[in-house]
């Protein structure tokens, strides 16, 4: 019974009074918006924040599910933070979750670009400011390169993955193939891969099945002589 219920809480499909669900779309509602004020370096660099307040605290989704949501937010249109951010409310509390998630994530940009835009011309004229900005760059630079690593630890986990990262990441490094095209050949190839799987799988499955009826009449083959021997031996004494 726990198992279950701790189950349907991870689904986000627990039956919910409306105090409690106004409840749980505000919590993503500021949960959003404190991934999308405190985090810097953009969609990918949000996984690790997203991983602790998600999964670890909230325990909203599992990691595998998450990593699931960025590589589908990475492969639609539209920001992968926002993206994500969708579909984690979504999955939490429906149409309306996604709309509290959408609006939490954007709404502390909204309001920073908006002030740093009536000052971005006063900006430009400091040059502390501007060595500032190149060292920001820099840590978004070390936290892309962080997120990238283990986001390939996490997913990357047979040889055809690491065939299909490998040969994404030649064609966009070396021969400048646009990132859509790759996507698509990804998508393609995993495809495949996962249908000769369940063939094999299937096929596995099939030759046990076809053993198992033969074990039992070989070994029904076996006993009969020495059920016959028992047999003969009574009748002798």
């Amino acid at each position: 019974m726990e198992k279950n219920k701790e189950e349907k809480a991870v689904s986000g499909k627990e039956k919910k009074s409306p105090g409690k669900f106004l409840k749980d779309l505000l919590s993503i509602y500021l949960n959003c918006a404190k991934v999308g004020l405190f985090t810097i370096g953009g969609g990918m660099a949000m996984l690790p924040m997203m991983q602790r307040e998600f999964v670890e605290d909230k325990k909203w989704m599992t990691e595998e599910e998450l990593i699931d949501f960025f590589a589908i937010g990475q492969s639609t249109p539209g920001i992968i933070a926002v993206n994500v951010s969708t579909f984690v409310g979504y999955k939490r509390c429906g149409i309306i979750g996604g709309f509290c998630g959408t609006l939490g994530m954007v709404t502390p940009s909204l309001i920073i670009i908006t002030l740093l835009a009536t000052l971005i011309n006063s900006i430009d004229e400091y040059p502390v400011v501007q060595r500032a900005l190149k060292g920001v760059n820099v840590v978004v630079a070390a936290l892309l390169t962080n997120v990238t690593y283990n986001f390939a630890k996490k997913t990357v986990k047979n040889w055809w993955s690491a065939v299909i990262l490998v040969a994404s990441f030649c064609a966009l490094f070396f021969f400048k193939v646009q990132p859509y095209w790759v996507i698509l050949a990804a998508i393609s190839a995993g495809i495949i891969a996962t249908l000769i799987q369940t063939s094999r799988a299937r096929k596995a499955k099939a030759s046990e099945d076809t053993k198992e009826p033969q074990l039992v009449a070989e070994s029904g083959t076996v006993t009969e002589p020495v059920e016959a021997s028992e047999n003969s031996l009574k009748e002798d004494k």
